[in-house]
């Protein structure tokens, strides 16, 4: 499958800001309810992602075609990573252990602003290295 890079960035977008948004308020549900926004693609595949549905029905067609495509695996470990960290945080906030909550949400935001601002997905570049290190373990 193959997906708009411009989406990518959009739900990298609305995740900097709810994951901001759980660093300001301190609110485990809200780290749950992004938790479910990342397991939802990371378990049954991008369609399945919220926000990717909010850029498919109401971005992107008022913007016309993509220039080009990204393949959706990489993107999909990047959303798998994303729910590990807001899992932790969500369990960290929820138990009390707040400062598991705040390091947990802090990487993950960090994640997800290096690809809204940026366009870097830190977890498509931990795929591209996994990958290369397991093709790299093959041929050895």
């Amino acid at each position: 499958m193959q997906l708009d890079p411009r989406g990518v960035r959009f739900a990298a977008t609305i995740t900097t800001v709810v994951l901001a948004f759980v660093l300001i308020t301190g609110s485990g549900w809200l780290a749950f309810a992004q938790a479910i926004v990342f397991a939802l693609p990371a378990l049954f595949g991008m369609r399945f992602s919220p926000y990717g549905a909010l850029f498919r029905t109401a971005v992107a067609p008022r913007l016309g075609p993509p220039a080009e495509t990204e393949d959706a695996a990489p993107v999909r470990f990047s959303q798998t990573v994303g729910l590990v960290f807001t899992v932790v945080a969500a369990a960290g906030y929820l138990s009390g252990l707040t400062a598991v909550g705040i390091v947990a949400t802090a990487f993950a935001l960090l994640a997800a602003f290096l690809n809204a601002a940026f366009g870097f997905c830190l977890g498509c570049e931990m795929y591209g290295f996994i990958a290369r290190f397991r093709t790299a373990g093959r041929t050895a």
